[in-house]
């Protein structure tokens, strides 16, 4: 505690909302998909492991960086698109379960898959030569590439912001979220709405996988553990809340950042216990509405 200064403090905030950055863009994938369509996603984790191998894979077919950040969205998405058209889609109103369970094994499958075309073993991915380097922030000399993957997910949920909000599209999906009888009623084609939903979801997982990658590597297993700390930022936030999972997910960023700083061994384990103790009080996070999961 000796050693602690305010430009320390302002280096572990920053690095605590870098960290938050990648747990919002997970989070937003999750409380879009469950709220438009109660579907709880767990091969969302998969969905960002699969954006960080076709990241890997255009990067090593000579593409650079600047490509994939467009590629990968509409790839990774693109599965999505053709998953919610096959699999999920005949289980609608069948039960929050049946999804649930399918998109679970779905989860395992995509690793198997993706063990096969590449290996067990990891690979590194480097810094884009751009972005690599350190910026002075004003309280010290922060990594460029973190502030990058802040700045892209801004721009990802400013863009999602305006398409919500300012477009009739996305209207339509807040109408659906809250009441899609009755959209289906004013003959809107509810089905192609969810296809959209779904897609843009797992595209935007897919987005934080390939962020994430040069900052932690490749492996096929490394969407098992981001998936529970998403879920952990989407109840904390409320489940279906963007807003929730912005919030969320930034605090959790913060709360790991300063935990690593004091006792590291808690980090991981001070995502959970924070988790219990929002849940105590608010039992539907942050921005949740009761009784949405029955």
């Amino acid at each position: 505690m000796a050693g602690l200064t305010l430009d320390l403090i302002g280096l572990q905030l920053f690095a605590g909302v870098a960290l938050g950055a990648v747990y919002v863009l997970l989070a937003i994938g999750l409380s879009l998909i469950f709220g438009m369509l109660t579907v709880v996603n767990f091969a969302h984790g998969a969905f960002y492991m699969l954006g960080a191998y076709v990241g890997l894979w255009l990067l090593s077919q000579g593409y650079n960086f600047w490509v994939c950040l467009i590629a990968v969205p509409l790839a990774v998405g693109a599965v999505g698109l053709a998953i919610e058209r096959v699999l999920i889609r005949p289980l609608y109103g069948r039960g929050i379960d049946y999804p649930l369970l399918l998109t679970f094994g779905l989860s395992y499958v995509l690793v198997e898959l993706v063990r096969i075309a590449f290996g067990r073993t990891g690979y590194p991915v480097d810094t884009p030569e751009l972005l690599q380097g350190v910026v002075d922030i004003g309280v010290g000399y922060f990594p460029l590439y973190r502030l990058f993957v802040i700045g892209v997910t801004a721009v990802i949920l400013l863009g999602l912001w305006l398409f919500l909000e300012r477009t009739s599209y996305g209207l339509i999906i807040r109408a659906g979220a809250r009441d899609p009888q009755i959209v289906r009623i004013l003959g809107v084609d509810v089905s192609r709405v969810w296809l959209v939903v779904f897609g843009l979801g797992t595209g935007i997982a897919g987005v934080a996988g390939l962020l994430a990658a040069p900052l932690q590597g490749v492996i096929p297993e490394m969407g098992g553990p981001v998936l529970a700390e998403a879920f952990v930022v989407t109840v904390v936030g409320g489940m279906g809340s963007l807003m929730g999972a912005v919030v969320a997910g930034l605090l959790v960023g913060i709360v790991v950042s300063f935990t690593s700083l004091f006792a590291p061994e808690m980090a991981k384990v001070s995502i959970f216990l924070m988790m219990a103790l929002v849940l105590l009080v608010r039992p539907q996070g942050f921005f949740g509405r009761a009784g949405l999961m029955s």
